[in-house]
């Protein structure tokens, strides 16, 4: 009887080391140094680039997910999207906008940044904005993402001219659970103002 209790516990031990060992491997491949938010709406709802003779559609969020993801990569090394189930240093929430003026065949590109860590604590706002000459008939898509690419150059720009936030990114110490920030809390990020269309 006693050896079949020695036993047991041994069982429980080590099923307990193991689950500890999968728990920190699950962790930490879950968890960036920095992650992206891209709201829902820039991949569902289309933004419409006005021309007296021809309109343009497209969906903001996979052209700037895919700028920023390279980008903020080249300067802050290990970037992530974020999903449900991670966390990281920091939390950057972007959010696109773009316009078009027929008249100079002009793209204006802005996309503004806001960089959160912890369970919520604002780092700071950063607006990165371009000007592209091109044709809404002509070569769209590339003067389209050539112009979110030069604004979030800007804003990376601005991101690391910050000294606090330079030193929070610069900072090799694996994050705590007390310390890192959760996907979880886009869900309290505060409501910006309406934007209808582009503008």
């Amino acid at each position: 009887m006693k050896i079949n209790v020695i036993k047991l516990i041994a069982l429980l031990a080590i099923g307990a080391s193991v689950n500890a060992y999968a728990a920190t491997e699950v962790d930490s491949k879950s968890s960036s140094k920095l992650l992206m938010y891209i709201q829902p709406v820039d991949y569902t709802n289309p933004i419409k680039l006005w021309h007296p003779y021809h309109d343009y559609w497209l969906y903001q969020g996979p052209i700037v997910e895919k700028v920023a993801m390279t980008k903020l990569t080249d300067a802050y090394g290990d970037v992530g999207m974020c999903e449900i189930n991670q966390s990281g240093k920091a939390l950057v929430w972007l959010q696109p906008k773009l316009f078009y003026n027929p008249q100079v065949q002009l793209f204006y590109g802005e996309v503004t940044a806001d960089v959160y860590r912890g369970v919520g604590e604002h780092l700071g706002e950063y607006v990165g904005k371009s000007q592209v000459h091109g044709f809404l008939s002509m070569q769209t898509d590339a003067s389209i993402e050539k112009a979110y690419a030069m604004a979030v150059a800007d804003l990376v720009a601005k991101m690391q001219a910050d000294t606090t936030l330079q030193a929070r990114m610069g900072s090799q110490t694996q994050s705590s659970s007390t310390d890192s920030t959760p996907c979880g809390m886009v869900t309290l990020f505060p409501t910006k103002k309406i934007r209808a269309m582009s503008f």
